[in-house]
């Protein structure tokens, strides 16, 4: 079984195609459960297939010092078995269906989703509904599992530069903030978890009532409802844990972090303080910062790739990266690579400068119009998968916007102006409230080098 996080580390390196929403929303049926349970389908006849997804709202961002990563430990176990299907029965019985399954776990839910021919469904609720409250969590499965996700980290993170950097980025940006955690965790958790703690944070947390499950795909929404009544509502609703707001700290003053490990090219990463749609205090300020984010680095028209890669050649790639749907107030981030005979401090200097001209002169209207439509182009691409049609319904829900907000945001996107993206950048782009990280790459030992370097594993 292949599993995988989706840390922020991702977005990072992904442009304005984040605020890439479908225009389908009308076509979603919404039921709930007696036991609170909500439940959205969406039909799409384009191919008798199905994807189904249940969401649990349960993320990094809900842990704490000394148990961190445990969700993503937990997301490893749910692939272990219960008493009616032993380990690994559940995935070997969706690939005797002919089906596709993983799962992931992001700051702000974990999720677990099949892709099978639509008439298969049944089979995949039925296991779902069966692991929601069932894990046996047994030691035997648990320690070689907890190597596994050890592994993964030093993988994925410590053997990687760029990750390394990233995380010590995060960590040095927020305070308080849960955000500050690795989805992955510290390896110190890691090394210390217990089979109690996996299962006091599954008792906590995985019950219906703390659940979405979406099913797009050729399929009749009635008929899911009957099953998803059939199989999660025998299941009774946990008492939740209330969730702590751990609003961040103001920032008094520029932050910065240096991360010296091998690595073939230096990278620095810039970050500042946002809210999002949870938590602006002007609905407007997220789209026109999810616009200042297309505009910076929005393909190869856009002003890093024309300016700073093309024009300039100062650095070899930049990126510019925000996500608004966030639980918590987020990080506006900006990287770049310095190209071959280019500083860090110049590479730095060059991504203040563009923040700057954002803040002195209105973004021109073909810019705003270039963005917009991208918007919609990116958007009908999403259509073309039922998967990417379920991960926004399920996000959106799941985060607390509530899956609706797809009806919205394409309109509200293009409502953006030039005066709007002006001021958000001079109410944001402060430097007393920016973090810094810098790269600063160490030689690579040729008879050592590291397991999992820049994206290839060895």
């Amino acid at each position: 079984m292949k599993h995988y996080t989706l840390p922020s580390l991702f977005l990072l390196f992904l442009s304005a195609a984040l605020f890439a929403t479908p225009v389908f929303a009308s076509g979603v049926h919404e039921y709930v459960l007696s036991n609170g349970m909500k439940v959205l389908v969406k039909p799409d006849n384009r191919a008798p297939v199905v994807t189904s997804q249940v969401w649990y709202g349960v993320g990094s961002s809900h842990e704490y010092g000394g148990i961190t990563g445990i969700s993503h430990a937990l997301e490893h176990m749910m692939f272990k078995g219960t008493a009616r299907y032993p380990s690994g029965e559940f995935s070997r019985i969706i690939a005797e269906q002919g089906g596709r399954e993983n799962a992931f776990t992001s700051r702000d839910f974990t999720a677990y989703h099949q892709t099978l021919a639509a008439d298969r469904l049944e089979i995949a609720l039925k296991l779902e509904a069966d692991r929601m409250r069932n894990l046996t969590l047994l030691k035997e499965e648990f320690v070689p599992e907890m190597r596994v996700v050890a592994e993964e980290r030093r993988l994925r993170t410590d053997d990687n530069p760029n990750a390394l950097l990233f995380e010590h980025f995060n960590a040095t940006a927020w305070l308080n903030s849960p955000y500050g955690i690795p989805v992955i965790g510290w390896m110190t958790d890691i090394e210390h978890y217990t089979v109690a703690d996996l299962r006091e944070w599954y008792d906590r947390w995985y019950h219906p009532n703390n659940a979405v499950l979406v099913v797009v795909g050729d399929v009749d929404p009635d008929k899911v409802h009957r099953m998803a009544r059939r199989y999660f509502g025998p299941i009774r609703a946990g008492n939740l844990p209330d969730i702590k707001p751990r609003t961040e700290t103001r920032q008094r003053g520029e932050r910065r972090v240096v991360v010296r490990a091998p690595a073939r090219v230096p990278l620095v990463l810039m970050g500042y303080k946002v809210p999002v749609l949870m938590t602006a205090e002007e609905d407007w300020e997220p789209y026109a910062l999810l616009v200042a984010a297309g505009v910076l680095d929005g393909g190869e028209s856009a002003r890093f790739a024309r300016e700073l890669v093309r024009e300039r050649e100062l650095v070899s790639s930049a990126g510019a990266s925000y996500n608004a749907f966030a639980r918590l107030d987020n990080l506006f981030t900006l990287s770049a690579t310095p190209a071959s005979g280019t500083s860090l401090e110049a590479a730095e200097a060059a991504l203040t400068e563009a923040l700057e001209r954002l803040k002195e002169e209105p973004v021109s209207e073909a810019e705003l119009e270039r963005v917009k439509a991208q918007v919609v182009a990116r958007e009908v691409y999403r259509l073309d998968s039922v998967q990417g049609q379920a991960h926004q319904l399920g996000a959106l829900e799941t985060v607390g916007l509530g899956w609706r907000t797809l009806e919205e945001i394409t309109d509200r996107v293009r409502a953006v102006t030039a005066e709007q993206v002006q001021a958000v950048a001079q109410r944001y782009f402060d430097t007393d409230q920016r973090t810094v990280g810098w790269l600063d790459p160490l030689p690579i030992d040729p008879d050592d080098p590291p397991g999992y370097f820049e994206g290839h594993l060895r």
